[in-house]
């Protein structure tokens, strides 16, 4: 995760604990004659751990993104913390039932070998924690949670140059612009979101749907055809992250209709760019938008239908209603903070370092 490195490497050392931040990361060369999809499974698995054996020590070795934890078992046992945004990683060992190739099950019994190396792992969120506990992967007490944050752009106030970049794309604003930011893989719930807004188009013709993240899929082109959706649904190009913050503060509505989230992150964005958020009804959800956020049944059309037609009426009705709204948000989102996750990140590093040194000197 490339905000996670970064708001590390930027908050690292900052808070009372002494940490010098040296990113661990290999700059590839291209393998043009092979496969794109085997060319990142050699990278990551091959690849990488031959070139972390090369590089200097250090006290304590932070992984970001608990699919490279195989990394771990390249690494000295006890000076590992290892970040868990989700439990997805692990799923064809969760779960049995799903199919997959043999090389990814494979591969993921690596992931979680170095995964339970770890000696803390951070989650974002309580309802992963749980997970991870439910599922026996680690005991309770190697676990923290220190939850993130939304980039430091995601802000309400206006910044001229973004938003200007954004209206170049979007055009002027619109009284019903949605918005959804994230991938197009299955758990994210696109074919439920695309059937809802078909439905509020019925009533609101003037609704479109702004996505950021990536091209649809072929399956969802079929389906925005089939529901005659052209006209509704916008797909923006990659941004950055201030266009992404302007993008958050011009939409009416911010909407997550995933039925999996490790964190959610884009409900602590919209909140933080003054843009109320209808998220899925799950605990994670429910954990960071608290009661700023409205929530709906995961994997039912109808209901975000009449809960979007409803805010988009409060918007519009009742100006007061809708500004205490946004100020809830503010509230919320001021709760998650890459300073705080700076010092409860420093104390993990400290506990980390300390514990190593205690195991080493006892040798």
């Amino acid at each position: 995760m490339d905000l996670m490195a970064e708001m590390v490497m930027a908050h690292a050392g900052r808070y009372g604990v002494p940490v010098s931040p040296m990113l661990m990361r290999p700059s590839f060369s291209p393998m043009v004659r092979m496969p794109r999809s085997i060319r990142r499974y050699v990278q990551r698995f091959w690849n990488y751990p031959r070139w972390l054996r090369r590089q200097p020590p250090a006290d304590v070795y932070h992984i970001v993104d608990h699919s490279y934890a195989h990394l771990a078992s390249e690494l000295p046992t006890g000076r590992v913390v290892v970040t868990c945004h989700d439990t997805d990683a692990f799923r064809t060992i969760l779960s049995p039932s799903l199919r997959d190739s043999n090389l990814p099950r494979i591969l993921v019994h690596r992931i979680l070998t170095g995964f339970r190396r770890a000696a803390i792992v951070v989650c974002d969120s309580e309802a992963i924690r749980t997970e991870l506990m439910r599922h026996s992967l680690l005991p309770g007490e190697r676990i923290v949670v220190i939850p993130i944050a939304a980039h430091p752009s995601c802000r309400v106030e206006p910044e001229p140059e973004a938003d200007a970049l954004a209206t170049i794309l979007t055009g002027p604003s619109g009284g019903a612009d949605l918005l959804h930011v994230g991938s197009t893989i299955p758990r994210k719930r696109l074919d439920v979101l695309l059937n809802a807004v078909a439905q509020v188009a019925r009533q609101r013709p003037d609704v479109i749907l702004w996505r950021v993240g990536g091209s649809f899929t072929s399956a969802q082109i079929a389906q925005v055809r089939e529901l005659g959706l052209g006209r509704h649904i916008k797909v923006l190009p990659f941004v950055s992250r201030p266009v992404l913050a302007a993008l958050y503060r011009r939409a009416a509505l911010v909407l997550l209709p995933s039925e999996r989230e490790g964190f959610g992150l884009p409900v602590v964005e919209a909140m933080s760019c003054g843009t109320p958020v209808l998220a899925s009804d799950l605990a994670v959800l429910r954990e960071i938008g608290g009661d700023a956020a409205e929530y709906c049944p995961v994997g039912a059309p109808s209901p975000w239908a009449d809960r979007i037609l409803s805010l988009l009426n409060e918007r519009e009705s009742s100006p007061a209603r809708w500004a205490a709204r946004q100020a809830a948000g503010l509230e919320r989102a001021s709760l998650f903070s890459w300073e705080r996750y700076g010092v409860a990140m420093s104390q993990v590093y400290a506990r980390v370092a300390a514990s190593s040194r205690e195991t080493r000197t006892c040798r």
